[in-house]
């Protein structure tokens, strides 16, 4: 049973032990912080672990079966259970392994019976107050990525924005829309947006990469085929186009299509309908059509590698797709992002960036867009086995094709002396200007535009011969 709450207790505490004498030690030297609850039976203890804002549990490992080793099996389960509450553990037991299996099974604490119960006190102040803290900080970021999370896409830049709006507007229709822009910009992400915000969320989604598979292969596997319909062709099988009915058909890079198959693709889209290759009946479909592309599709059109009809059919709804350039403030949200994912599969803590490290990265143009960020970040994770990822950390390529980046090689975080440096940029000159004129120095004089007696000084003060 619960004590009745005190005005001054400020957390809930479960204690779970079928030692009588515990739960009113516990009252008295815990009291004036914890509203206890003692469970001393396994129903008690069921109604306890049910309890949805359990700050602290305190858990006698000796209570269950025939001693510590069976409680360290219930520690586990009850740690599954209450995952965010902070579990002491104690025994009677003075073994050495013990304590190492209590944390290994999920205690944040382990103390040796006879209980000291003013240290106990203290350990569990600190504890419950650092995980609270550690719970606000994970409602805060939570908060933050929901703001900064559209339907798996990450950013909240202006640009971003439009996009989500425009995802948000053709969701629920079955408009054909196609998705344009640069290479690695996120366009199969976009499409699996607009299906999750949409109706047919639930349904099939088809996706297929159009310049991934030669024509004789990409034609039996959009359309499918009969058995018999050509060699090889030993059982019937449905193409995508009609494996995508009541869902949704994704086309990457339809540029690619042959004219043929754009031909065929034109009369799907028309007659709602496909037939098998070697059938002789159509089925009719139900479906939506998404498509992307990377190329000017009005050039293509233009220059005849793309049917102007079929154009007509997919370019219902463009979605234009901004470059990673072009999206103010993203890159810290997709790096943080990347990082959170890469370390977590790398099973590495957590890395930081730099301050310096983040100008460079918002000063390169990302000619790759999201995918080589994300590459980057990656490898940046995998390589690395510091806290912290500093410039010197970052590819060659992106380092000198970022101004920020040379500033950070030229003062890095610690400072120069900059009198030091100034000696050593005097002295690369004067040796340089010296062995091209094979150590003439009023020849060298010339070739660096200085008076002659001024160079015989330098050369006196940096003691070059």
């Amino acid at each position: 049973m619960a004590e009745p709450a005190a005005a001054q207790e400020r957390f809930s505490l479960g204690v779970i032990t079928d030692d009588a004498a515990i739960y009113p030690e516990v009252r008295k030297h815990l009291g004036g912080e914890f509203r206890a609850a003692l469970a001393s039976n396994e129903e008690d203890i069921q109604s306890l672990l049910e309890q949805p804002e359990l700050h602290a549990i305190l858990f006698d490992l000796d209570c269950i079966g025939d001693g510590p080793v069976d409680g360290l099996d219930v520690l586990a389960e009850i740690r599954k259970i209450q995952e965010d509450s902070v579990v002491v553990a104690f025994s009677r037991t003075n073994s050495r392994t013990i304590p190492l299996k209590a944390s290994q099974a999920g205690a944040d604490e382990f103390f040796l019976f006879p209980l000291n119960y003013d240290e106990l006190k203290i350990v569990l102040l600190r504890a419950v107050e650092q995980r609270l803290l550690q719970l606000e900080g994970r409602r805060v970021i939570e908060q933050v990525e929901s703001k900064n999370v559209f339907y798996g896409l990450v950013g909240a830049s202006p640009a971003m924005q439009r996009v989500h709006q425009s995802i948000e507007a053709v969701a629920n229709n079955n408009a054909s829309v196609v998705l344009r822009g640069e290479s690695g910009v996120g366009k199969e992400l976009v499409a699996k947006a607009i299906v999750a915000c949409g109706k047919r969320a639930e349904s099939p989604f088809i996706c297929l990469n159009c310049s991934a598979l030669p024509e004789t292969l990409m034609e039996s596997e959009l359309f499918g085929y009969e058995k018999g319909a050509f060699t090889g062709a030993d059982a019937a099988k449905p193409g995508l186009i009609e494996l995508a009915h009541s869902g949704t058909l994704f086309l990457d890079e339809i540029t690619t299509l042959d004219p043929s198959l754009q031909s065929k693709l034109l009369r799907v889209l028309q007659e709602r309908s496909v037939q098998r290759l070697g059938g002789r009946a159509a089925r009719k479909l139900d479906f939506r059509l998404i498509t992307a592309t990377n190329d000017d599709l009005e050039d293509c059109v233009r220059k005849g590698r793309f049917r102007e009809d079929l154009y007509f059919r997919i370019n219902v709804v463009p979605i234009f797709i901004p470059a990673l350039r072009e999206r103010e403030g993203d890159i810290a949200l997709l790096v943080d992002h990347f990082l959170r994912i890469y370390s977590a599969s790398a099973k590495k803590p957590l890395k930081t960036l730099k301050p310096d490290v983040l100008e460079i990265l918002e000063d390169y143009s990302w000619p790759g867009n999201v995918r080589e960020l994300e590459n980057m970040v990656q490898r940046l994770v995998i390589m690395n086995d510091g806290p912290a990822i500093t410039a010197e950390h970052l590819p060659q390529n992106l380092l000198y094709s970022s101004s920020a980046s040379q500033e950070a090689i030229l003062i890095p975080e610690a400072g120069v002396n900059f009198d030091a440096e100034m000696e050593k940029i005097e002295v690369a000159y004067l040796s340089a200007a010296l062995r091209r004129t094979g150590g003439k120095k009023s020849a060298a004089a010339a070739l660096l535009q200085m008076d002659p007696q001024r160079m015989k000084y330098l050369c006196r003060k940096h003691h070059i011969d």
